[in-house]
Parts: structure tokens; C-alpha cells; sequence
């Protein structure tokens, strides 16, 4: 594993949602979308996932995954590429249960005011029809891939 840094381990944590890239039999790229539970500087990243589908099968079957993330304001991202273990339902600790159910709470409620202060009328709130998470993606980081374009590295430099 490795160490994350303060910068990418907050560029996480602010995520509504990752990407989260699998590869399938014949060895196909699959992208999905999975909310992101938690996240440890000793590099090790946690992903809730609420259907035993593509993802599921495909990590049985290889564990390489990778974790793609990126802030489009400041024109930077990463990519966090290693193994996953899957977790059943009954072996992911209650905090993690907790942190998924607040951030629905969180996704909905900031639906709601973000309707009521554009004056849309919509009873459309798909998180509220989330099912419970079938399992957790436990993922220990062996590689980060900085997105950030060259350009603006150097400029980044030169501030500091």
C-alpha cells in the first residue's frame, strides 16, 4: 500500500460519488459509480455498493481496480489503482453503515433546497430509493496517477 496525501485523501472525502473501473472476463474496462465511505492515509479506500452486479462479479473474479475522482473547478484529479477485498453486508463496521446512510441524508436534503431555491416542484429523489448496501469494496491503494494536467503543475510550483 501506499500513503495518501492531506490533498488527495480531502479530494475524496468531497466526492459525491467515484468512478470505480473493474475489468470483466474478457478483460474489458467497466466503469460504475459508487459512493465513497471512507478513506485512510495508510491508503486504504472504502466504497459502498448497493447491487451484486457487474462490479461484484468482475471483482470476484479479479481484484484489480482502480478509483478516479476529480475536482472539474480546479482542473485536477487522481486515480487510485490496486486490490479490492469484498466485504458482506454482516462484516462492514456500523460507523461505515452510518457514514452511508448520513450522506444520503446529506445527497437528498441538498436535492431538496437546491429545488425550492430554483422554485422547481419535483417529488424526483432517486437516493431515496437506494436499497441497503449489499456489500462494501475495501480497497488497498498500490499505485496514485495525478490527473492534473503538466501546465498546470508548473504554475502550481512557481506559486509555492
Amino acid at each position: 500500500m501506499v500513503q495518501l496525501s492531506s490533498d488527495i485523501i480531502s479530494l475524496f472525502k468531497k466526492q459525491g460519488y467515484v468512478i470505480v473501473s473493474t475489468l470483466d472476463p474478457q478483460g474489458n474496462i467497466h466503469c460504475a459509480a459508487k459512493g465513497i465511505v471512507g478513506i485512510e492515509k495508510r491508503g486504504v479506500v472504502y466504497l459502498m455498493d448497493l447491487f451484486r452486479k457487474n462490479t461484484f462479479t468482475n471483482l470476484t473474479r479479479n481484484a484489480t481496480v482502480s478509483i478516479t475522482a476529480v475536482d472539474e473547478h480546479q482542473l485536477m484529479g487522481y486515480t487510485l489503482k490496486g486490490k479490492a477485498k469484498i466485504l458482506d453486508r454482516d462484516k462492514i463496521e456500523d460507523h461505515l453503515i452510518k457514514t452511508w446512510e448520513d450522506r444520503v441524508v446529506q445527497r437528498v436534503s441538498s436535492r431538496l433546497i437546491k429545488n425550492l431555491k430554483e422554485d422547481k416542484k419535483t417529488a424526483h429523489h432517486p437516493e431515496s430509493l437506494f436499497p441497503h448496501p449489499q456489500y462494501l469494496i475495501e480497497v488497498d491503494v498500490e499505485e496514485i496517477v495525478d490527473l492534473t494536467p503538466g501546465c498546470l503543475k508548473l504554475i502550481t510550483k512557481k506559486i509555492q
